[in-house]
């Protein structure tokens, strides 16, 4: 057992490795972005070819999060988030010499497998070192730490690829390596895990397996439930981020949706709801704060194809950004609340990577709206998808992270 000081010393070595892991697989998933248009030029691919590679690279993330999270649930976090670290940065760093789409295919799957693999064993080291009633404000700087990666993703792109070219960007992929050292040298298995390790061990409990997600009718739902959440607010995410400049660009002919202007003020939205979120969430519960982002969401992204100036569309992007992505934050407490110890980076992982497959295809949805129909239909299907994710939170049957003075009755439904 850890002393108060050395106990507090973990805590934030934990939050700083998983922020650092989140953004740094934020900042390689980002790169991509900046590259595309070179790498269909220089590889001479079609656009539908190029825009594979993303699908791939989502592909990757499913699977990786589905096996990395069973082996972090039985081998243990700090090992198997180590060994996820290193996967997406040597497959990052490796672009640097591909020379066939073929090979950019593997690798870009190969990343992806890795990153989707730390998203949810970060969240549930966090879960697990933290009490329940910091959950929501611990995951909200975690996702904060994903931003920050996207932020540096941007500015890394503008300074190295004039000078050096899109490959020199990708060599800065193998800088995460530097956190593998760092954890595996200062960070050891959470108490909770090694707790839970030793019950299974005296067949008090049962082993991880992606069966237990779904092994009570109970369960099952709530992990279909939370996989409609998770895919809705990835579906919200890209759609937006991909669709609103251009969308706004044409319906108003103005260059600020072009520029990094746009993209700066939505990001400060999102880091401004992801904060007072995780304070919501665990003041007032999940229900509560999921429902008032929700409705606002579906409302602010409806009302914001009606901007008519320039500073209308900063600040729409600002409130839009609050709200749309400010719940993301929110999102490993809550599955972490859902499930014990022995399965929680298994569900963390299985859930949210299921939702950035399905909810990344969502620009397609939304193109399709805009070919066959109109702006204001593509957004009412946006805010559709967010009263849908409404419906599924209310309808959950218990109310995970409730506020302060209820927590330790009802932490978790399933515990």
């Amino acid at each position: 057992m850890r002393n108060t000081t050395e106990s507090n010393k973990y805590k934030k070595k934990i939050l700083a490795s998983s922020m650092l892991g989140l953004g740094l697989e934020s900042m390689d998933i980002m790169f991509l972005s900046f590259v595309l248009s070179s790498i269909i030029a220089e590889f001479g691919i079609s656009s539908a070819a190029g825009g594979s590679i993303v699908s791939i690279t989502n592909f990757g993330m499913l699977i990786g999060g589905v096996v990395f999270g069973v082996l972090a649930d039985k081998y243990g976090r700090i090992r198997i988030f180590t060994y996820t670290i290193f996967l997406f940065s040597a497959a990052t760093a490796l672009m640097a010499f591909a020379d066939n789409i073929y090979f950019i295919y593997i690798l870009r799957f190969l990343a992806g497998v890795g990153g989707g693999g730390e998203f949810g064993i970060g969240m549930a080291l966090v879960a697990e070192v933290f009490s329940k009633q910091k959950r929501g404000r611990m995951t909200s700087w975690v996702t904060i730490g994903g931003q920050l990666g996207a932020i540096a993703a941007a500015l890394l792109a503008a300074l190295i690829i004039p000078l050096f070219g899109w490959r020199a960007l990708f060599i800065t992929g193998i800088v995460p390596v530097l956190l593998i050292f760092y954890v595996r040298r200062n960070l050891g298995e959470t108490e909770e895990w090694k707790k839970a390790q030793t019950e299974i061990k005296k067949g008090k409990k049962k082993d991880s397996s992606l069966s237990k997600l779904f092994n009570t009718p109970k369960r099952a739902y709530t992990t279909a439930a939370l996989t409609i959440m998770s895919t809705v607010q990835v579906a919200g995410y890209f759609g937006l981020m991909n669709w609103l400049p251009s969308i706004l660009q044409e319906q108003l002919g103005l260059s600020v949706s072009g520029s990094s202007l746009w993209m700066i003020s939505t990001i400060i939205g999102m880091c401004m709801g992801m904060l007072l979120f995780g304070q919501i969430l665990d003041r007032f519960g999940a229900k509560t704060s999921y429902g008032i982002f929700l409705v606002a969401s579906a409302a602010s992204v409806f009302l914001y194809v009606f901007a008519q100036s320039a500073v209308t569309i900063l600040i729409g992007g600002v409130i839009v950004g609050f709200f749309a992505n400010g719940m993301n934050a929110g999102y490993g407490a809550l599955i972490s609340s859902f499930y014990p110890t022995e399965i929680r980076s298994t569900a963390n992982n299985t859930i949210f990577n299921t939702g950035r497959a399905i909810g990344g295809l969502s620009p397609i949805a939304i193109g399709f709206f805009l070919d066959n129909y109109s702006i204001t239909a593509a957004m009412a299907f946006l805010s559709t998808l967010y009263m849908i994710s409404l419906i599924i939170i209310l309808t959950l049957r218990n109310n995970p992270l409730k506020g302060m003075k209820h927590r330790e009755k009802n932490a978790s439904i399933n515990s």
